[in-house]
């Protein structure tokens, strides 16, 4: 090691599903929207003044902030948005979670939590899942220094119920308690009208899944307006411009389609319910996602075979080898035709293992 190096902040980073080159694959790996975002950014994208873009963009993200707190029905003061849900995360951990006691998550969710957290030196424990993998409340009542957690979780899409999810903030109001969201929309019931009872409270959603824009990297917050003004504080320290002026007019008109937007939910919702028929035929297990994934596994066939064959015949979904997950799959729920060359190339794999 070279003695510069003894300096050096080391972190094992997050690992993001593979994103193929190949042409003609089936990617079901990455929780990407299947359909292409509103119409509406075509016929923005043929009229933009790319002159504008030798400016820099409102720091502010006004027009945005303005449409996000419209559409949800809550003050300007109460959003603040960053590049993707990953960068408005990482702000939160570094703005809320800084008392040096442990903050809390579970032990199978979005892998990025303990990332950040070793790579902002925040103590952390990992509360366990229970056999079911459901989230238990009662193990966040005890002392912390902030509490983070997704529902539906990631990556088993089982949603916590808004009961339980009150019940953890109403025992932690002296902490942040931060409910990612990135997958609500998919079924899920959303935390966001408790920001109005609990000043501690953080919502994090984000444009990538259910508004087909991950390419565009927008995500947001929501929460009481002091929570808002601390995250700015953080953000105007680190980076003034997160947005650029295109994403933010184009998320705008992204967010004003809201019937385009209900169409496309309506259409992944109905292809997971008929996916879930399907896949019980063939002898797999799952619980009952809320999100636009399915976290499964076989009763005779290992995920990992199934994982490779799969990709030999060029469909990519997420293969996790890490403790008590190793037997499941995250099935992301791709278009109908999709979906239906996924499930014959599935019955192939049950098939001749059958045989065998």
């Amino acid at each position: 090691m070279k003695k510069w190096e003894e300096n050096v902040k080391k972190v094992t980073p997050y690992t993001p599903g593979e994103q193929p080159k190949k042409e003609g694959i089936i990617k079901l790996n990455t929780n990407e929207n299947p359909y292409p975002p509103s119409p509406k950014v075509e016929e923005i994208l043929k009229n933009t003044d790319y002159r504008m873009l030798r400016l820099y963009p409102d720091p502010a993200i006004s027009s945005l902030v303005d449409a996000l707190a419209n559409s949800y029905g809550i003050k300007k003061n109460q959003v603040f948005v960053g590049v993707g849900s990953d960068d408005v995360l990482a702000m939160c951990f570094m703005t809320f979670f800084g008392s040096g006691k442990k903050i809390l998550f579970p032990d199978i969710t979005y892998s990025f939590y303990e990332v950040w957290a070793k790579l902002f030196s925040i103590p952390y424990e990992k509360k366990a899942l229970n056999k079911e993998f459901e989230l238990v409340a009662e193990d966040y009542f005890g002392e912390n220094g902030g509490i983070i957690f997704p529902n539906p979780n990631a990556p088993t899409g089982i949603e916590l119920s808004l009961e339980k999810v009150e019940e953890i903030i109403k025992n932690n109001q002296d902490v942040v308690v931060i409910v990612d969201e990135a997958y609500v929309d998919f079924g899920a019931k959303s935390a966001l009208p408790l920001i109005e009872k609990y000043d501690n409270l953080l919502i994090v959603q984000t444009f990538s899944k259910s508004r087909s824009m991950a390419g565009a990297r927008i995500g947001f917050a929501m929460g009481n307006e002091k929570l808002i003004s601390y995250l700015n504080d953080a953000k105007y320290s680190f980076n003034s411009y997160t947005i650029d002026s295109l994403n933010m007019h184009l998320a705008k008109v992204v967010l004003e389609d809201e019937t385009y937007f209900k169409e496309n939910l309506e259409k992944i919702v109905e292809t997971r319910e008929w996916t879930k028929k399907e896949l019980k035929k063939l002898g797999f297990d799952f619980w009952d996602s809320r999100a636009n994934f399915i976290f499964a596994s076989h009763k005779k066939v290992g995920a990992k075979e199934i994982y490779l064959t799969l990709k030999e015949k060029g469909i990519y979904v997420r293969y996790f080898e890490k403790e008590r997950i190793d037997n499941y799959l995250r099935i992301t729920i791709g278009k109908e035709g999709e979906m239906q060359d996924l499930l014959q190339a599935l019955k192939e794999i049950v098939g001749k293992r059958k045989m065998l």
